[in-house]
């Protein structure tokens, strides 16, 4: 018998020859709009490239025939930098989010020190920011994404205004410091530009709030929020490790750092020993000094990062829904803990745990007994072994620290300061904006006032000072109501870490973190999803109940069809 050909299969189909019916049918308009769509997004992408080679081949290559070749190509792709950010603002928000704890690494180790790259993440982050508000304005969006904040922030810009235009504006036009007796002081004179200066302390003052805007538009939905804190877990992780490379390096003598200088110098933080990755740092064994700049452009930026990522650490520790980022949330608040030590920052040293602590106290984390043992116990295990390992450098930075503040209690200090701001003044609007400000030392002699409440009083007088403290506290207050309103409990959890966060920023009395990066950037940048939170519960709840929907749906048409089959099999002879 000849062997009969075997049957091919045929695929499942419904009657009349249709497609199964888990198959979504589009509609041909929604196949059209969709490869419409996808067109656009090629052309958009297509042109973004072109003009961005274009702009680098016209400026970049002769810039790197004229000037330094590395520094040629950087700065050529500057305006290509510019446009990109401004056509993708939100993959560009993230790449400012990525870069901002590296900036010290790429000035200094990459580019060599040049001031022009202590504003290089602006360059992501202005034309995103422009981007996200033109394309708010093109689909009807609200740019002021917290009503109550409008009115705060007004006061607050025009008393900045006011202080540039009549304080910074009469010194503009005062004769030179130099050319009064004893060098002008006491009287209104010119040093430097006093409106270029203005101009950069309002940009440190301000500059970073409008990411309250961004990150509002940026993260839309619980998994991007979740997205947020891992992000900053792996770049705590990353930027500690190399902190702790960065301080092999320097106790094996791979690199100098201060120990070999004269006199002062094994005092103070130095450019010339910068070592493997950041800026300025101080390393001189013999004298007990120790402090690192980790992937920052100082000690005190470094100081900052560790006491920002002890509340962003805690965040996934303790809210992620995943096993897996509470384990990596522990591993990055251990390498915290670490850095805080051997980083030689007083401040760190001080504010890490006590910043744990108020986070377990006031996110309510610390009455859950069986979630909180096994973190704290992990983390005891991995602190209990780096003090083993090296007890004599934890002696040392806790005698340090008691040392200091036996010798300059905080309390005392910021007293101080407050009596000489308050004798300084010379008006209601104080001396300027910019006057007390680091950054704008380019343009100007700046006074080093060490804690932030009497630089803004130096800088904007007593009614600057209140509007600012007003508007901060709005904000604290926007935000605590925008996290209590949340009832998925990990959104809610994620919400109180970052208000906690804000509000320990907020009434911070000692130096100026606001002024700092990157607390200037992670302030702002948390108040915006805090703000967003309620909106995100509310959709997530929505979705889960639609799921919820569906699945019963689903369920009672398998009930029917079961039921049909039954009565079709009982009537079947």
């Amino acid at each position: 018998m000849p062997k009969q050909k075997a049957k091919k299969k045929k695929k499942p189909q419904n009657k009349k020859g249709k497609k199964p019916a888990n198959q979504i049918v589009l509609d041909p308009k929604e196949k059209a709009a969709q490869k419409r769509k996808a067109k656009q997004a090629k052309d958009k992408l297509m042109k973004t490239i072109g003009v961005s080679v274009a702009c680098f081949i016209v400026f970049g290559v002769p810039l790197s025939l004229i000037l330094d070749p590395k520094l040629g190509i950087v700065m050529g792709a500057g305006i290509p930098t510019l446009y990109i950010s401004y056509v993708y603002p939100r993959a560009a928000l993230w790449f400012f989010v990525i870069y901002t704890p590296f900036s010290g690494t790429v000035q200094y180790q990459i580019m060599g020190g040049n001031a022009i790259f202590a504003l290089a993440k602006d360059a992501f982050y202005i034309p995103a920011c422009i981007g996200l508000v033109q394309a708010a304005k093109k689909e009807k969006k609200s740019i002021f994404v917290s009503k109550e904040l409008v009115k705060p922030l007004l006061f607050v810009f025009v008393c900045c205004i006011l202080t540039l235009l009549v304080v910074n504006g009469a010194m503009q036009f005062s004769p030179p410091c130099d050319s009064l007796p004893r060098g002008g002081q006491g009287m209104v004179c010119r040093d430097g530009i006093p409106l270029a200066q203005g101009i950069l302390g309002i940009k440190v003052f301000l500059g970073y709030v409008p990411l309250i805007f961004c990150t509002y538009y940026l993260v839309t939905n619980k998994k991007e929020m979740l997205w947020v804190g891992r992000l900053h877990v792996i770049l705590a992780i990353v930027c500690c490790a190399l902190g702790v490379v960065q301080y092999m390096m320097l106790y094996l003598g791979i690199c100098e750092g201060t120990r070999n200088a004269v006199g002062a110098d094994l005092f103070k933080a130095s450019i010339d020993a910068k070592c493997l990755i950041g800026g300025s740092l101080t390393y001189s064994p013999q004298q007990a000094q120790i402090r690192l700049p980790g992937t920052l452009p100082s000690p005190w930026h470094w100081a900052w990062f560790l006491i920002s990522n002890s509340a962003i650490s805690f965040t996934t520790a303790f809210s992620d829904p995943s096993l897996i980022w509470k384990i990596i949330g522990l591993l990055s608040m251990a390498l915290v803990f670490v850095n805080s030590v051997i980083s030689g920052q007083r401040i760190a040293l001080a504010l890490v745990p006590v910043v744990t602590v108020v986070l377990l106290v006031l996110t309510g984390q610390v009455a859950q007994i069986k979630k909180f043992l096994p973190i704290a116990l992990g983390l005891a295990v991995v602190l209990s072994i780096g003090i083993t390992l090296n007890p004599e450098l934890v002696e040392e930075r806790l005698a340090s620290f008691e040392s200091r503040a036996e010798a300059s209690p905080p309390q005392e200090f910021i007293i101080e300061q407050f009596h000489w701001a308050m004798n300084q003044q010379r008006g209601f609007l104080g001396r300027g904006m910019g006057t007390a400000t680091n950054s704008t030392r380019v343009f100007g002699r700046a006074e080093l006032v060490e804690t932030y409440h009497p630089k803004i009083l130096y800088e904007m007088g007593w009614i600057g000072l209140f509007a600012y403290m007003f508007f901060l506290f709005t904000l604290t207050w926007v935000t605590f109501k925008s996290y209590r309103a949340c009832k998925d409990p990990v959104i809610r959890s994620f919400g109180s870490s970052f208000w906690v966060f804000i509000l320990i920023i907020t009434i911070f009395p000692y130096w100026y973190p606001l002024d700092t990066d990157p607390v200037c950037v992670y302030y702002w940048f948390f108040a915006g999803i805090v703000i967003k939170a309620p909106i995100i519960d509310k959709e997530e709840r929505a979705r889960l109940k639609a799921l919820q929907e569906q699945e019963l749906e689903l369920l009672l048409q398998a009930e029917k069809r079961k039921k049909e089959r039954f009565l079709k099999d009982i009537q079947t002879p």
